[in-house]
């Protein structure tokens, strides 16, 4: 059973959640005063803070399956480096393919000086909103065949292409687990975690 304290941990965030998403709607003229304020509140009574992701494919093994995973992701309305940490296991837009998402580790944020091991390549520090973003499979080569598909290919990504964090790893029915990320991360996030995970339905939406 959630406890008292976790439930409003819990709310905290969902409130928080639903201003920024509905602060941003409002900025961009999608919604009026009248309509921020109904959104707001719909947000809170009604919205979760996290959806199903299935990731296919190597780039992410041993923290996601070989053979993909079902993914509990936590919803980053607009991410910052205040709301999203080096460490992290993110959910980004593909630099390639606006309608295609790819599942990468955050390795480092604007401020950044990025050094490569290729002598040929000359250093340099990452701007305001760019991030640097990596596969957790070593065995992977990044210039080959795009085996990893991470920065070490397409370079440094913006910040605003960053749609949610992994917390949770459904790999098969019996492995299963919350993902590693920043510890402050996951420290915001175990009230989500409590209150959203439910491994039934992450089983039964599996892709085996």
């Amino acid at each position: 059973m959630v406890s008292l304290s976790t439930w409003c941990r819990y709310l905290v965030h969902k409130i928080e959640y639903s201003f920024t998403l509905g602060w941003k709607s409002y900025k961009r003229g999608q919604v009026s005063d009248r309509e921020l304020q109904d959104a707001v509140w719909k947000n809170v009574f009604q919205g979760k803070l996290t959806y199903l992701h299935w990731s296919k494919g190597e780039a992410m093994a041993p923290t996601i399956g070989e053979q993909g995973g079902t993914l509990l992701v936590r919803k980053i309305p607009s991410a910052d480096p205040g709301r999203v940490f080096v460490g992290d296991v993110i959910v980004m837009k593909d630099p390639d393919d606006s309608d295609n998402y790819l599942v990468r580790r955050l390795a480092a944020t604007e401020g950044y000086e990025m050094v490569s091991k290729d002598e040929k390549d000359e250093p340099f520090v990452l701007e305001k909103d760019q991030c640097w973003v990596l596969a957790d499979n070593e065995k992977l080569k990044p210039k080959v065949l795009n085996e990893a598909k991470d920065s070490r290919l397409f370079g440094p990504v913006p910040m605003t292409g960053i749609v949610g964090r992994v917390i949770y790893c459904l790999r098969t029915a019996v492995d299963h687990g919350p993902v590693q990320n920043s510890h402050y991360s996951m420290r915001k996030d175990s009230p989500v975690l409590e209150v959203e995970l439910d491994v039934d339905d992450m089983v039964k939406n599996h892709k085996s």
